[in-house]
């Protein structure tokens, strides 16, 4: 563990995703600041695997993330019980030793500290114009929340798995602890990586459970795997509602925060890749900006989303919950892919709202007037 004395200009406490998306627009846009990213752990990234939609990135700030793409597809394919489709989109896919490799290429060695612990334990001290905690999430029980948990695992299959693009959604699957679908991504041709994910009342996982629906799940789609890469887990919240200004100031009420520290994760996908890019584009062109006015307008804005996390989790049966993405998923492609981004029109909200819903009335009628009165 790094015990160190750091003096610069914009110190980024966490090397994860937003962290390291700032630094780098921040490089490109402002070479003459000294800034420095922080990270706990011995790489930049951690385990994980990003993906994004090409829609969900301004052209005029593809630049930033371009360089961080492993994989790229045309189209995806979404299956549910009554309904299957391709839709043509590119999806891509960014892992973290390339996030690691890139950062490290762009940014001077004194400039990445990692195995460095700022906090409780004193490991190091910051002197720095401005600090932006990019930590991880704040005190979760400020906000009601379901969760999104999941167990990723890339698998080897000998002879090749014969998928050309990701399966985004497969719904068709069992239907355990809340709404599940599994996630099947294409590295190569022998590679695949398959994520079985839960929209659960809990925030339990049973790793070893899931894994072994992930073989099962493989052995189905007749891929005789032959061994696993790498394995990646995690728990999101699924916002229902909750107190900005309580998840805000539980770390640290005058701190500058960017990525889950600051809320800034669409609340029904936990995509949080289109707003990392954007905050730090933003950071990049003002670097004093206000990073709470910032988040906070973009709570206020997603309360559309967060009303439809509510009657995911409250108007329907958790095994039923599957029917409300699979109506959704007959929508148009342009609304689904403004949704994915989090950047949905008036246009889209009373479309994704018409009809009769896929839950009982009754229920929906309730839990609408319940999140009206928050």
């Amino acid at each position: 563990m790094t015990n160190a004395n750091i003096d610069c200009d914009i110190a980024i406490l966490g090397g994860g995703l937003s962290g390291c998306l700032i630094a780098l627009a921040l490089a490109e846009k402002q070479p003459e600041l000294d800034v420095r990213i922080i990270e706990a752990g011995d790489a930049l990234g951690g385990n994980h695997v990003w993906s994004f939609f090409d829609s969900d990135v301004a052209a005029e700030h593809r630049w930033l993330v371009a360089p961080l793409i492993c994989h790229s597809w045309q189209g995806y394919d979404i299956a549910f019980p009554a309904h299957s489709r391709t839709l043509d989109a590119t999806y891509n896919s960014i892992e973290s030793e390339r996030l690691d490799a890139v950062v490290r290429a762009k940014l001077p060695a004194e400039r990445i500290i990692t195995a460095c612990e700022i906090g409780a334990n004193h490991r190091a001290t910051v002197t720095a114009h401005r600090t932006i905690d990019a930590r991880g999430p704040g005190d979760l029980s400020t906000l009601e929340r379901g969760w999104q948990k999941f167990v990723g695992l890339s698998v080897h299959v000998p002879g090749g798995h014969g998928l050309t693009r990701p399966i985004v959604m497969d719904a068709s699957v069992e239907q355990i602890d809340g709404y599940r679908f599994v996630y099947c991504l294409p590295f190569d041709a022998e590679t695949v990586f398959i994520e079985d994910t839960y929209y659960s009342d809990t925030p339990d996982l049973d790793v070893p459970a899931i894994r072994e629906r992930i073989i099962a799940y493989a052995a189905a789609k007749g891929w005789r795997t032959n061994g696993g890469g790498r394995e990646e887990t995690g728990v999101l919240p699924v916002v229902t509602g909750g107190n900005f200004e309580a998840y805000w100031n539980s770390t640290g009420a005058d701190t500058a925060k960017a990525g889950l520290r600051a809320g800034l994760f669409h609340a029904t996908t936990g995509y949080s890749l289109p707003d990392a890019v954007r905050l730090a584009i933003a950071i990049a062109d003002d670097p004093a900006l206000d990073t709470k006015t910032y988040a906070k307008a973009l709570w206020r804005s997603r309360g559309f989303y967060r009303m439809l996390d509510t009657m995911l989790f409250y108007a329907a049966e958790p095994a039923q919950r599957y029917r409300v993405l699979e109506r959704f998923y007959r929508l148009s492609p342009a609304l689904i892919r403004r949704f994915y981004a989090g950047q949905s029109t008036l246009a889209d909200k009373l479309r994704i709202l018409s009809g009769k819903p896929p839950v009982p009335i009754s229920r929906a009628v309730k839990v609408l007037l319940g999140f009206r009165k928050k």
